[in-house]
């Protein structure tokens, strides 16, 4: 596992903006906008648990995650690794509601089904301009 660096834990800790490429059934790459927060030493995120990204994960952990700071686009990172873990239940909910609450100030906004998926990430790479 590598560790994540100062950047990319500066960006994870604030409300960046980010994106997930997961890997389609073809192969083909497959990727959406979402919210990322820190778990530990791994980037969090939530999905349904029958979203496309989710059944992606469920067949290749393999994802890569890019994030730039909301107002300096020129500061990035960018994170290759694999899901490690999926939470469910309550132990979901602390997770999910804490990202929310960093993206929107307040806990997540409607009662839906969602996971939360852990990534250790194997490579990353930060700039700053």
């Amino acid at each position: 596992m590598t560790h994540l660096e100062p950047a990319a834990i500066r960006l994870l800790e604030g409300p960046s903006s980010a994106h997930l490429a997961t890997l389609l059934p073809d192969g083909s790459p497959h990727c959406v906008p979402l919210w990322v927060g820190l778990e530990r030493d791994k980037v969090a995120f939530m999905t349904g648990p029958d979203s496309r990204k989710a059944r992606n994960i469920a067949r290749d952990p393999r994802v890569a995650i890019s994030m730039t700071e909301r107002d300096d686009p020129f500061t990035m990172a960018m994170i290759r690794g694999r899901v490690s873990d999926r939470i469910d239940g309550e132990a979901a909910w602390v997770i999910i509601d804490r990202i929310s609450t960093l993206y929107t100030g307040r806990p997540y906004p409607e009662p839906a089904s969602r996971i939360v998926f852990l990534v250790e990430p194997e490579h990353v790479v930060t700039r700053a301009f």
